[in-house]
């Protein structure tokens, strides 16, 4: 069984995500597990600081080595392997098949999130941590890029969606997909459902969707 750590300053984003649907039922069958810790607990003074200002200068805020040391230390002791990440906008670019590998080949998994400016470089010297990316674009947090990480890790491990071909990339979905009724009136005008999908021809309708795949 995988288990995800996230490290956070609030650690209650992720409780509706978590308790709903596909990774709810995940967790309660043991499939996956997903731990939750409270960066401000690993702290020692009594604000609870996690964060100082930028040596050099420059804007914003940084998170402290002290406190992430401390919470990485404790999540990795007694564990033979674990996979630390941090987020940046210039990191490894996150995807279906990095998701494969890691649900493949790790058991823990420690999700750095992230805020402000980040966290101070000798956090990810020390413990060997991997910058990844979900796109390139720049968020408030590093909660958002947890959950997906922890969402499209956890599609790939067997079980989770109950079916293999609920895998949309092991099959052919297509870019256009069609339910009941076969037919939609809309503003006067009538949209049909291609005939094809209406034929019971598989081999025919394979085709038309690899087709549509290619386009």
């Amino acid at each position: 069984m995988i288990t995800f750590h996230i490290i956070t300053i609030f650690p209650e984003m992720f409780d509706s995500y978590l308790n709903e649907s596909i990774l709810a039922r995940a967790i309660k069958g043991k499939k996956i597990a997903v731990k939750i810790y409270n960066l401000r607990d690993f702290t020692v003074d009594k604000h609870k600081t996690v964060d100082d200002r930028p040596y050099g200068g420059g804007p914003g805020m940084v998170f402290k080595a002290e406190p992430l040391i401390k919470a990485i230390t404790k999540i990795s002791r007694g564990k033979k392997s674990v996979k630390v990440i941090s987020f940046a906008p210039a990191g490894t670019l996150f995807s279906n098949t990095v998701a494969k590998k890691w649900a493949d080949k790790e058991k823990d998994i420690i999700l750095i999130a992230g805020r402000y400016e980040g966290i101070d470089a000798r956090v990810r010297k020390i413990f060997k941590a991997q910058e990844v990316s979900i796109g390139p674009y720049v968020l408030t947090g590093g909660e958002l890029p947890a959950m997906v990480v922890v969402d499209a890790t956890a599609r790939q491990v067997a079980g989770v969606l109950g079916k293999e071909e609920s895998l949309e990339e092991s099959r052919t979905a297509g870019t256009e997909i069609y339910t009941r009724p076969d037919v939609v009136t809309h503003a006067g005008k009538k949209y049909h459902v291609p005939k094809i999908l209406l034929s019971g021809d598989h081999k025919k309708i394979e085709d038309w969707k690899v087709k549509k795949v290619k386009k």
